[in-house]
């Protein structure tokens, strides 16, 4: 009876492990840094995060507009000829080239955040060290070596990107731009005061400022999550990514964080694959291009008002070198020493005011028609706008074209930067924005050529050159395969 009993429970119980074998095992949720970001959305922590990384526009802006500004006074100072002040832009673009190839690939090996803070550690301690320049040549080294450390500045760009949610990021990076203009003013306004009072050094310490109180402001930024989880350190991403839904007091997605871990990050060869090979090279064309014209315009701008080239209506037609009389000799000197009036100062803090101008347009078209074609028209409108400069016109005339220069100019790099940030993946992003703006550093580098020199002896020619450039990069931004708008950012290749 009791082996009845017995047979009859264990069959019971091979029944029942039976039953559990072939009841299926409930999958555990996953989700992805693009799925958390998503879902987090926008909140108090994207806010510090565009203010405190936007800010390094203006330490950027600062340090690079600075050349325009002081570029007449150490011509007097030194008797510099022509050339000698293009070299001094040249060499800090010279600097920017090839350090930011080197600052990409490390900041796709070793994180976004280390690269951001040396960088700024470097550019404040050699702007600081300019100030006291003895001669020509420590002058022109020095800038050079600020110009390696402003090349790191681009990481904050790629941090606010790869914590913005897809939609944000079309209205959050254009804006951004607010923060170069602010930079680019307080540079001039400064200029305008310092220069003739305590002189040009002063000016360059005062404009390091920036970047040392920045550096106090990085501790509240974090390392970014999706560099975390492409290195395979999920947990210090995780961290991130719940203390940025508490601070927003939003939620995080259910189940466990799952990204796959890529060890090639950073590697120059990637750029050059089949998959991003003709992106890579177009982009290239559109920086060197976009660039060249920037720096052109600023660099223009300044030639204009410090030699007077361009022609006035009211006087009948004559330019306003022939009105001075013997200032026209002088303007014919190697070494012209011509300090800027309180109005020529005037006028570039308003032509500058322009980069914000078209940044509502801007945001419309990169959000709605896409970042191809706003950037292909806005490229198209430059290149007109730069022919338009060679016609006789008034100082109000000159004023109203080299405020829309700049309001184009800034409109189409807030599109490339955009556009290249978001369309190559997390292990590559920093080494493609980082080559990117090493090669846009070389147009930058002719510029001052074009636009010191080469405007001297033919002013036609000068622009006409600008204004090629310029169709070359519509049509390349035109033709270019892939559109970003509305495309989550890719984490692997």
């Amino acid at each position: 009876m009791d082996d009845k009993e017995k047979e009859g429970t264990g069959d019971i119980a091979l029944e029942e492990m039976g039953t559990q074998k072939q009841e299926p095992k409930k999958e555990q949720k996953t989700f992805t840094v693009e799925e958390a970001v998503e879902t987090i959305g926008f909140g108090r922590f994207h806010i510090a995060l565009f203010l405190i990384m936007g800010s390094t526009g203006v330490a950027e802006a600062m340090e690079i507009m600075l050349i325009a500004v002081v570029g007449p006074v150490i011509r007097c100072e030194w008797q510099l000829g022509n050339w000698q002040v293009a070299l001094v832009t040249t060499m800090v673009f010279f600097g920017y080239m090839i350090s930011s190839v080197i600052f990409g690939v490390l900041a796709d090996r070793y994180g976004r955040w280390k690269i951001l803070f040396i960088s700024f550690i470097w550019g404040a301690y050699f702007s600081l060290l300019t100030s006291f320049s003895p001669s020509y040549i420590w002058f022109v080294f020095l800038r050079t070596m600020v110009g390696c450390g402003v090349s790191g500045h681009a990481q904050g760009l790629i941090i606010k990107t790869e914590f913005l949610p897809t939609k944000y990021r079309g209205y959050m990076l254009p804006l951004s731009q607010v923060f170069w203009l602010a930079g680019s003013l307080l540079i001039i306004g400064l200029a305008s005061v310092v220069n003739p009072t305590i002189g040009w050094r002063w000016l360059i310490r005062i404009a390091s400022l920036p970047g040392i109180v920045l550096l106090l402001a990085f501790k509240f930024i974090p390392e970014s999550a999706r560099y975390n989880v492409s290195c395979g350190n999920d947990k210090a991403a995780l961290a991130t990514l719940q203390w940025i839904a508490k601070m927003n007091r939003s939620v995080m997605p259910e189940g466990k964080l799952v990204e796959p871990t890529d060890e090639r990050r950073g590697r120059f060869k990637d750029l050059i694959d089949p998959k991003y090979l003709r992106t890579t090279l177009q982009l290239w064309i559109i920086w060197l291009g976009i660039s060249f014209a920037y720096y052109g315009i600023i660099l223009a701008s300044a030639e204009l008002l410090e030699k007077n080239l361009v022609c006035a209506t009211g006087g009948g037609g004559t330019s306003k070198g022939d009105e001075l009389g013997d200032y026209s000799e002088e303007t014919q000197s190697p070494c012209l020493c011509h300090h800027f009036a309180p109005s020529d100062y005037q006028i570039m803090i308003i032509s500058t005011m322009g980069e914000i101008a078209l940044n509502p347009l801007n945001i419309l078209g990169i959000n709605f028609l896409g970042r191809r074609l706003s950037l292909t028209i806005t490229m198209g409108c430059t290149a007109v706008f730069f022919l338009l400069l060679n016609i006789c016109t008034s100082t109000s005339g000159l004023i109203g074209f080299l405020f829309m220069l700049r309001a184009l100019v800034s409109a189409n790099f807030n599109t490339i930067y955009i556009y290249t940030a978001e369309v190559y993946p997390t292990t590559m992003r920093a080494v493609g924005l980082g080559t990117s703006g090493s090669v846009c550093r070389i147009g930058a580098m002719v510029a001052p050529f074009i636009a010191q020199v080469l405007m001297n002896a033919s002013f036609l020619g000068a622009l006409c050159l600008f204004a090629s450039v310029c169709v070359v990069c519509a049509v390349s931004a035109f033709t270019l395969p892939i559109e970003t708008r509305g495309r989550a950012l890719q984490q692997r290749k």
